[in-house]
């Protein structure tokens, strides 16, 4: 493990991803970006969980995996992020907390088990991206920030509303997060926005539900039709200037960029309208995130994997930086 070089200072900077030039990217423990553990350094400023649970899916299960395998195929990343302008692991202390151990046979267990997790890992680190999972979790992260924050906007990304009530009966499943989440009053009615939905539903009336949910819609077709930064535009307006959380479903991928999924559509964005959509928001204040349903069963050559791991790496940079920014305010 090597320390990072912060402000041009060697030595004196978070300590940092272990260096490739001196042990092999394939060798080593596979945490995050080969990051430290949390438990190695004193403080963190971004902590990368894993939450192995997909007791909530309705179709393809195997997410649990999900975790172990976008860490995996995160071992080529680098820590210079020229997109953003930003060494990440050199102005914030990222680290690697682990996976919330969670009940894989009883789903209102789990979601208590890890509202309590991401409450006590809150505690440790100023910002928590996670790694699903199916997307039933978003339910108990958001409950965990709202602690914090209060009613926050939700950008979720995805390729389905996730906003239906039940499914055989069940209430908390990883279609109902964000229905549960707007009853609970959990997001912010007047500044939350899904982006990349797509496909059929079972009614209009599902969309009716979703705008009265708090919701408002930036769709495929949108992208498609008006082209990324038309919606990037529409997006940011809707978010404003609220505290924001980001949840990013896999799936919001076409499956030719990520068919490691529960629930493929067809029509999705491309892996790189994803990864412009997210740096569009280096000024807001993003307060946590999420991405989920990476089922690796059906990941060929870590396709999804890969994709994966280039958001999570996008969402730390933005967090890294929103960091520093707030030590340079105090």
């Amino acid at each position: 493990m090597t320390e990072s070089t912060a402000h041009g200072q060697p030595g004196t900077g978070p300590v940092g991803p272990v260096d490739a030039s001196v042990v092999p990217r394939y060798a080593g423990i596979a945490t995050y970006a080969r990051l430290p553990r949390i438990e190695d350094v004193p403080r963190a400023d971004v902590a990368v969980v894993g939450v192995p649970f997909d007791t909530g899916v309705s179709y393809r299960p195997g997410t649990r995996f999900g975790p172990s395998h976008v860490r995996e195929s995160s071992r080529l990343l680098r820590p210079y992020n020229p997109a953003q302008d930003v060494s990440p692991f050199a102005v914030a202390q990222v680290v690697d907390a682990g996976d919330f151990p969670v009940n894989p046979f009883d789903i209102q267990e789990a979601v208590l088990e890890v509202e309590r997790a991401a409450t006590e890992l809150g505690e440790r680190a100023t910002r928590i991206v996670t790694i699903g999972g199916d997307h039933t979790i978003a339910l108990p992260l958001l409950r965990a920030v709202a602690k914090q924050h209060g009613p926050v906007a939700v950008l979720h990304f995805d390729a389905h509303l996730d906003t239906w009530d039940t499914y055989f009966g069940a209430p908390v499943t990883h279609g109902t997060p964000f229905r549960r989440a707007s009853e609970e009053g959990l997001i912010d009615l007047t500044a939350s926005c899904h982006v990349g939905t797509r496909g059929p539903l079972y009614s209009k009336q599902d969309l009716e539900d979703d705008e009265r949910l708090g919701f408002s819609i930036v769709s495929s077709e949108y992208v498609e039709e008006h082209g990324a930064e038309a919606a990037i535009q529409r997006m940011r307006d809707r978010i404003g200037d609220k505290p924001l959380y980001i949840s990013v479903d896999i799936d919001v991928l076409d499956p030719a960029h990520a068919p490691g999924t529960g629930t493929p559509e067809a029509g999705g964005l491309t892996s790189r309208e994803l990864l412009r959509f997210l740096r569009s928001l280096g000024d807001k204040h993003i307060v946590g995130a999420d991405v989920v349903e990476v089922s690796p069963a059906y990941d060929h050559a870590q396709m999804t994997g890969i994709a994966a791991s280039h958001v999570v790496y996008e969402l730390v940079t933005l967090l890294a930086a929103q960091a520093e920014r707030m030590r340079g305010a105090e």
